[in-house]
């Protein structure tokens, strides 16, 4: 076989559809007795298909995967899916609108400046290190004089045995350490960003699920998606339409994809976390399901508060916990990595704690995931550099939590200047991407951009 497309071969699903039967607690065991009989693999650990090819086995993987879709899970109760059952569940209190002021807009624009400029700096601090575990993240910072961690990750003094144990990410090293870093490199997660910068512009809020999936047919190319997002679009062109496209043979409905596309629906609604969670909702229905979708909400809302310039990031966290169901696994988590770090002021034992409640989970999983994004906000308490530096250096989705944290942490800094200059003046205000009219852009041009959105009727 000389080309392995990664993520959706039906193969190297059956695996992750398993854990994911066992996490939401569908009984699969008659299945994967039959699946391992069969001599079918585990999921691949960390890369999108396993080590070995098996074509042999796709007939019965598809058999399987569609088998599994029909049992049951006990826990549709306290993880909808549809948008009005989540917001019955969640039955949000005291988040009223409280719209910014338009008499000031240069504010706002700041805010949103600074916010970008966050997302960008904390998905590059993290790059270099995605899919590491977490004792090698720490050996190699370590190695650097760079623990606890507190700027770009260096190959500079690090032992040649060291890196060659654990290399780093292979295709960020060359643009994403500090001896690298010549503006701000692409990223699936300003991508995304810019994707949904590009929806507002095109459909406005009253965009719907179908607006994003033609959004991405025309405009995002096939090969830079991941994960749900990849299986998505595959359904798409299948002739699967929304929200059917979430559901069909994709085991990867409740990771972190749809969370990482929701900065723009927080960030064009301040002071509305309930609206913004609305919006994330009809973009994450394309590729995920419950806590797929929570995690975007979550986001969104505590963004929008965030937004607004008066909230602190207790408040903005508070925020994203009221809209999504409080029995769910991802508001459990939240409230967990919240809890711990009030608790703890050693960070290490902070993050060993939810590794060792979470670490079953798949490292791109949007419950853990969450709960280290949650832990790492309260532990910065609005500081920029502890947070996004807090949200790394706790593993997992390395570059998707540093970008998140840095966004709120941004938003919260209120301006660009006030952003430590090391994180702000590698970036070069340049962005790269594949997606059309972007590549190159500056982040004070996106600003604009959102701001635009922002203030729109």
């Amino acid at each position: 076989m000389n080309l392995r497309l990664t993520w959706v071969q039906p193969e190297d699903l059956v695996g992750h559809e398993l854990r994911q039967a066992a996490e939401d607690g569908r009984d699969a065991h008659a299945l994967a007795a039959r699946w391992y009989e069969a001599g079918g693999p585990p999921a691949p650990p960390t890369a999108g298909a396993s080590e070995l090819p098996r074509p042999d086995l796709r007939p019965l993987a598809e058999e399987l995967l569609d088998s599994l879709a029909t049992l049951p899970t006990p826990l549709s109760g306290d993880e909808p899916t549809a948008l009005p059952e989540i917001q019955a569940s969640a039955a949000p209190h005291d988040l009223s609108p409280t719209p910014v002021p338009v008499a000031d807009p240069d504010a706002l624009r700041d805010r949103l400046h600074a916010a970008w400029l966050g997302r960008a700096a904390g998905c590059l601090l993290g790059k270099p290190v995605e899919k590491l575990p977490l004792p090698a993240i720490r050996a190699l910072a370590r190695a650097s004089g760079n623990w606890p961690l507190s700027t770009w990750f260096t190959a500079r003094g690090v032992p040649q045995e060291l890196l060659a144990a654990h290399p780093w990410n292979r295709r960020s090293a060359t643009t994403s350490l500090a001896e690298n870093i010549d503006g701000m490199p692409e990223d699936d997660d300003l991508n995304y960003t810019l994707l949904n910068l590009l929806l507002l512009k095109r459909y406005g809020r009253g965009f719907t699920t179908a607006d994003v999936a033609r959004l991405w047919l025309d405009e995002l190319p096939a090969g830079r998606t991941f994960t749900a997002e990849r299986v998505a679009y595959r359904n798409l062109l299948d002739g699967v339409e929304p929200p059917l496209t979430a559901v069909r043979r994709n085991p990867f409905r409740e990771w972190i994809g749809a969370q990482i596309r929701a900065d723009v629906h927080g960030w064009t609604h301040p002071g509305d976390p309930v609206a913004a969670a609305a919006q994330a909702y009809r973009d994450a229905a394309l590729t995920h399901t419950a806590n797929g979708v929570y995690g975007a909400m979550f986001v969104a809302a505590t963004l929008a508060t965030a937004a607004t310039g008066s909230a602190d990031v207790h408040r903005s966290l508070a925020a994203g916990l009221d809209v999504i169901p409080p029995r769910s696994r991802l508001a459990g988590a939240v409230r967990l990595g919240i809890a711990s770090a009030r608790a703890t002021p050693d960070f290490d034992t902070v993050v060993d704690r939810l590794h060792t409640e979470l670490g079953g989970y798949h490292w791109v999983h949007a419950v853990p995931n969450a709960a280290l994004l949650a832990a790492a906000l309260t532990y910065g308490d609005g500081d920029f550099s502890r947070s996004v530096c807090a949200a790394v250096s706790g593993g997992w989705d390395t570059d998707s939590n540093g970008a998140t944290a840095g966004s709120v942490a941004g938003l919260l800094a209120g301006h660009p200047d006030r952003l430590p200059e090391r994180w702000t003046t590698p970036l070069k205000n340049r962005l790269a991407t594949s997606v059309p009219s972007f590549d190159g852009i500056g982040f004070d041009t996106l600003a604009d951009l959102t701001h635009l959105e922002a203030v729109r009727p």
